[in-house]
């Protein structure tokens, strides 16, 4: 075949932002794509997105009921701003699915480039968002219309790097390449706590709750900067490209996935229910507790955090050899009881002083790292090829708004109301989910 090489692949080679690009337009040379490179991506992709997820996160409990909720008492306004907390996990299903309408017809680039764009535009209008002073009620209307476009950023910004590492990885490390996007988790909040802890020591409460609280938003807009422009380069290559299309990993029509693989969606997502959960019983929810409950130094507070994330990294790490070793599904099961003999703690130690709160995060952020390393994909292998892409999107929306959405709120609804036990109950509730999931997935493996 004669011709000029285009722009993005070799003679004839169809360019992959064309619409329909897929594994019949890709040149078919043989690719060799090492495993390590693809962890790269998700690496810098997962670590942007908690970064930005645990700033929001963080003022919800430290800012938003002060300065959008003065009318409430500290409660109520904490309460409203994790309603509004939860819009972006309503959203994100929706927006995954209609961002995979624009990637068949565009392109993955297009795709991602749309989403980080509308991530970073949203992250830095709430940062110059006007207070209740200044624009009553219509501050918190503005501000759920930009976190719920945050959730849709987030749905759109599934690049499929995560299934393509699973995929590409050696059959006996399957379980360490898996965790490698995991990292970005408590990587993420460590530079967010670490960045309110600096602010809120040095500031004066007034200049925090006025301007300081604003300047987290601004780094996370300039990472989203950085991020997009290195997961373009990543995606857009011709190698990437040629190995996406060689596993399949393009996106299916939403009502044929569902319909043929909506069991292996739900059991999914229950799977890492337990996982989910704690997230935001030992990140959020204790935040919240100490900001009304105790006489703590929040910016200490955020310090003893940072350090539980660190034992987040180390038991996000071990999971990977623990997974390669025993199984990544028996992981998930002994994880989930351990969690709920841990939800039984919950009480006993939050209301024991400093050593107890701190012993309550240290452990609960080891158990968090050694379950949620491996809490992405567990059983996303029973998806047929074809649905993989889409199913693995559609099992993560689904982990996280069943599992993580309305933790905080719920959690600390249950314990201002009726005490920290109800809190044990639904973070066991959460564990029960994921056993019985594991269950049922192993029992139709056999009778299949």
């Amino acid at each position: 075949m004669q011709g000029t090489p285009n722009t993005y692949g070799g003679v004839g080679a169809a360019p992959i932002t064309a619409p329909h690009s897929g594994a019949r337009n890709i040149n078919s040379r043989d690719t060799k794509i090492a495993p390590g490179e693809i962890a790269v991506g998700v690496v810098i992709g997962r670590a942007s997105e908690y970064f930005d997820f645990f700033v929001y996160a963080i003022a919800s409990v430290l800012v938003f009921p002060a300065v959008f909720f003065p009318f409430a008492d500290r409660l109520e306004g904490t309460l409203y701003s994790f309603a509004i907390f939860a819009l972006a996990y309503v959203a994100r299903p929706v927006a995954s699915l209609v961002f995979m309408v624009i990637q068949r017809h565009y392109s993955r680039e297009i795709k991602l480039t749309i989403a980080l764009f509308l991530m970073g535009s949203a992250t830095v209008a709430i940062s110059m968002l006007p207070t209740y002073s200044r624009w009553g009620e219509w501050s918190i209307v503005a501000l759920a219309i930009l976190r719920i476009g945050q959730g849709v950023a987030q749905g759109g910004s599934w690049d499929g790097l995560p299934s393509l590492l699973a995929l590409n990885a050696p059959q006996n490390k399957r379980g360490w390449y898996a965790m490698l996007g995991q990292l970005g988790a408590p990587t993420g909040f460590i530079i967010a706590a670490g960045l309110f802890s600096y602010l809120m020591a040095e500031l004066s409460q007034d200049d925090f709750l006025v301007w300081g609280w604003r300047y987290p938003f601004y780094v996370a807009f300039a990472i989203n900067v950085v991020a997009l422009f290195a997961r373009l380069r990543l995606v857009s290559t011709p190698d990437y490209t040629h190995l996406l299309d060689e596993h399949e990993l393009d996106p299916a029509p939403a009502r044929e996935v569902i319909g043929n693989q909506g069991t292996n969606i739900v059991i999914g997502a229950l799977a890492a229910l337990a996982s989910y959960a704690l997230f935001h019983l030992v990140t959020v929810f204790p935040l919240s507790w100490i900001q009304l409950y105790d006489t703590r130094s929040m910016s200490q507070f955020l310090e003893v955090q940072m350090m539980g994330a660190g034992l987040g990294i180390v038991g996000v790490l071990a999971s990977g050899l623990i997974a390669d070793k025993f199984g990544r599904r028996n992981t998930l099961g002994t994880l989930a009881a351990l969690i709920a003999l841990f939800s039984g703690f919950i009480p006993t130690l939050m209301d024991g002083g400093v050593t107890g709160q701190n012993t309550f995060i240290l452990v609960g952020f080891l158990l968090l790292g050694l379950s949620y390393g491996q809490a992405a994909g567990a059983v996303t292998s029973n998806f047929l090829p074809q649905y993989r892409y889409t199913g693995a999107a559609l099992t993560s929306d689904l982990a996280w708004l069943v599992g993580a959405a309305f933790a905080p709120l719920v959690a600390l609804g249950l314990a201002a109301n009726f005490g920290l036990g109800y809190v044990s109950l639904y973070l066991l509730s959460g564990a029960v989910g994921s056993l019985a999931a594991l269950s049922l997935n192993r029992a139709l493996e056999i009778r299949n």
